[in-house]
């Protein structure tokens, strides 16, 4: 298995970050290039579309809200991995005011070598967590409440 892990820290409480990010249905709140996710199965199982049409299956395979924290599987991809397996967190940092998310994952690579599979999904987390900062940094800056997820909470 092919493991990467990307993380910021954000000028935001972890509670404010969580409320933004910590519903299984709330990508298109925070995360441009997936404009659409759609819940079934009670909250379980999320499908999304990248901006490009393709269609992403993810299963949530755990949920703790008081630890901030949660983790999904993929059932349909277009990418090149089997076995995939990713937690988002959130948590304290030391300095008031400030939050870590961490994303990782790990996965099989399929028909590509590890180095490749790394960098695709090392890439699709730090871009992801930009635009997390960025759509916090314009939330803040238009003196808008974070609100729940799209999709709220399983």
């Amino acid at each position: 298995m092919a493991t990467t892990i990307a993380s910021v820290d954000i000028d935001a409480s972890p509670e404010r970050v969580w409320q933004l990010v910590g519903g299984f249905g709330s990508l298109p709140d925070w995360l441009p290039y997936i404009p659409v996710s759609e819940v079934s199965e009670g909250g379980r199982v999320r499908r999304l579309e990248n901006e490009d049409g393709e269609v992403i299956v993810e299963r949530l395979q755990a949920f703790d809200d008081g630890r901030r924290t949660y983790s999904y599987s993929i059932l349909e991809a277009p990418f090149p991995v089997t076995g995939y397996r990713s937690t988002l967190t959130v948590h304290e940092t030391a300095e008031p005011g400030t939050a870590r998310v961490e994303w990782s994952g790990s996965f099989a690579p399929d028909g590509i070598g590890d180095a490749d599979a790394v960098t695709l999904f090392h890439g699709i987390y730090t871009q992801g967590l930009a635009a997390l900062v960025q759509t916090l940094a314009g939330m803040r800056a238009a003196g808008q409440e974070v609100r729940g997820g799209a999709n709220g909470r399983p």
